[in-house]
């Protein structure tokens, strides 16, 4: 008997080794439950008026119906150490951070979450009108600790995660932007290093190019036009040094030359 038991225990510790995420797999498996559950309730809201009166309602199933898709991407870089270190991160209750895609530096592509599903990696943001980034939009972080450029291999194996994207979900090309773009007066990511440029040959996002030979409207109001593209221009000088971040590759803060307004014009025109 003790001998099956010792047998049965190297068996389990075997399994944990050879997965060390089956805790979080499991954890997974409960929510979508959890969630199924919700979707398949057919119980009508409580409504009442402004005297406080309720509202007659009933509950009358309708055919016509689909899951909400994606309509942004966000990509991060994750300024960790590893893919070890951010899995770690993102099978941990207590971290509150998650994303749908991670993309190791030899070009290994995890999915942790289901397109379809809210992951947590948006945080306090704004595009536009949409201040709820993470409701409509899909996470993939970039194994990168923020000061390294970052190799062929991982921006090959993103590009083929964002064309299944863009190819499932129909997502306009002016929507794949970085966090940075999101939160510019919060975070840099991704770095000054990466290669947007790469990304708009391939249809991801746009490029300032070619650059106007003639200067720009005397009327040209930079932060309007940071606006229409879409940043918060709340802090100014960050929606600026977001901007140059993303379309030039400069990580030189938030004055303008002649040749950034004229990128911030071409890129302006585009929206």
């Amino acid at each position: 008997m003790r001998k099956i038991v010792g047998i049965g225990l190297l068996l389990l510790l075997a399994s944990c080794a050879s997965n060390p995420y089956k805790g979080s797999e499991k954890i997974y498996s409960k929510q979508i439950r959890s969630f199924s559950k919700d979707l398949k309730k057919k119980e009508t809201n409580a409504f009442v008026d402004s005297a406080g009166i309720m509202v007659p309602s009933k509950w009358i199933s309708t055919v016509n119906f689909n899951l909400r898709k994606p309509n942004y991407v966000i990509i991060h870089h994750t300024a960790q150490k590893s893919t070890k270190e951010t899995l770690q991160t993102f099978t941990q209750a207590k971290t509150q951070v998650s994303a749908h895609y991670l993309i190791g530096a030899d070009g290994t592509v995890m999915q942790l979450l289901n397109d379809y599903l809210r992951a947590w990696h948006g945080g306090i943001a704004k595009w536009g009108s949409i201040s709820d980034i993470n409701s409509v939009a899909i996470g993939i972080e970039l194994d990168n600790d923020g000061f390294s450029p970052f190799s062929d291999t991982q921006i090959n194996a993103l590009i083929a995660v964002l064309q299944k994207l863009k190819t499932s979900y129909t997502i306009p090309r002016s929507n794949f932007i970085g966090h940075s773009d999101i939160a510019p007066s919060r975070k840099v990511d991704p770095s000054f290093y990466f290669p947007w440029n790469k990304l708009a040959e391939k249809g991801f996002g746009y490029m300032p190019e070619p650059l106007l030979t003639e200067p720009v409207p005397t009327n040209f109001d930079p932060l309007l036009a940071l606006r229409v593209i879409g940043y918060d221009t709340r802090d100014g000088a960050a929606a600026v040094a977001a901007f140059k971040r993303h379309f030039l590759g400069k990580n030189d803060g938030s004055d303008l030359s002649e040749e950034d307004l004229r990128a911030l014009y071409n890129v302006y025109c585009k929206y």
